[in-house]
């Protein structure tokens, strides 16, 4: 039986009726659409880190972000997976001229409204390169140009990433067993997000929270390293989207389950993003009927269901991907 269906375990409404609101949950899923603008520059691993993150569905375009076009001519480009839309900025630093373009191009996106009034950019993804030690570029565009260009209330929907957290001493003190780094790379990691974090707080007064992760390596189909710390980073993301956008998401959650699998395991980040959706969904339910929103409530919300419900939620958002 079909998972919606299951999780409603008392049925007071007919079966044909409670079809058509599952029927319905899933239409208004389909159609919320969720637009992630990504800034990073060239090498930073965007491409890999959607990737890693996202079914692409067979879109050759997707899988090639940040590659769509030479750097010198290359606009903000959007790629469409159903409805999420990445939107892809090239990378600063170029020149001061292509720099003001690019710029120009990011303020009039983050300005644009969605047909409902609403900022049409629901997460702003600024990926930096963890083995860097010049984040000038990035603290200027996050100051000047991101900031000044978010609403008040939009300010916590900026996400910053730093990527190849395996090379952020070389390669040296990871460990390439185990896929996580060594104690040495980890105080390492921790004072760069540390240094990141105080940056943007003396600069801007906003308080962000900067995760290091690994995208991991694929080059032609050969899977040379694993990510790292993936899952923390999805929690990231639906901690930061708009409520009801975390359960529209998640139908394009890549199913690969290695890509989540090594974290650091400060907090079970897999059931954090699991109640996200989750949450996310009841909004769904709430809209289409009430009555039936209090039966899942009740059972999402009472410890001994809650497992059930996660599950019963996974496969349902799974079903819908799959039917697209």
């Amino acid at each position: 039986m079909d998972s919606m269906l299951d999780i409603i375990k008392a049925r007071p409404l007919p079966l044909e009726q409670l079809r058509r609101i599952r029927d319905d949950i899933r239409d208004d899923i389909r159609a919320t659409k969720i637009n992630v603008l990504l800034v990073g520059g060239t090498g930073v691993g965007k491409s890999s880190t959607i990737n890693a993150l996202f079914e692409n569905n067979g879109l050759e375009a997707t899988a090639e972000i940040g590659q769509s076009a030479k750097p010198e001519t290359m606009d903000i480009s959007a790629h469409e997976m159903d409805n999420l839309i990445i939107w892809d900025t090239p990378g600063l630093g170029d020149s001061p001229e292509k720099d003001r373009k690019h710029q120009n191009q990011i303020i009039s996106l983050l300005q644009e409204k969605d047909d409902k009034g609403q900022p049409l950019i629901d997460l702003v993804f600024l990926i930096l390169d963890a083995g860097s030690r010049d984040f000038s570029s990035a603290f200027t565009l996050i100051k000047d140009i991101v900031l000044p260009n978010l609403h008040h209330d939009d300010r916590d929907r900026l996400l910053i990433g730093l990527n190849q957290a395996d090379q952020a001493m070389k390669g040296h003190y990871w460990d390439r067993v185990n896929n996580r780094p060594e104690n040495n790379l980890i105080e390492r990691l921790e004072e760069l997000v540390k240094t990141v974090k105080d940056r943007i707080k003396a600069d801007t007064d906003l308080n962000v929270e900067p995760i290091y992760y690994s995208a991991g390596c694929v080059m032609d189909g050969e899977v040379l390293s694993h990510p790292y710390n993936l899952q923390k980073l999805l929690s990231f993301i639906m901690d930061r989207l708009p409520k009801k956008k975390r359960a529209a998401i998640a139908l394009h959650i890549n199913e690969d389950e290695k890509n989540f699998e090594i974290n650091d395991d400060k907090e079970n980040y897999r059931e954090k993003v699991e109640k996200s959706i989750l949450s996310s969904l009841l909004d769904y339910i709430k809209e289409v009927s009430s009555e039936v929103f209090q039966q899942v409530k009740e059972i999402a919300t009472d410890p001994d269901n809650i497992k059930t419900a996660l599950t019963l939620t996974a496969r349902f958002l799974g079903n819908i991907a799959r039917k697209k």
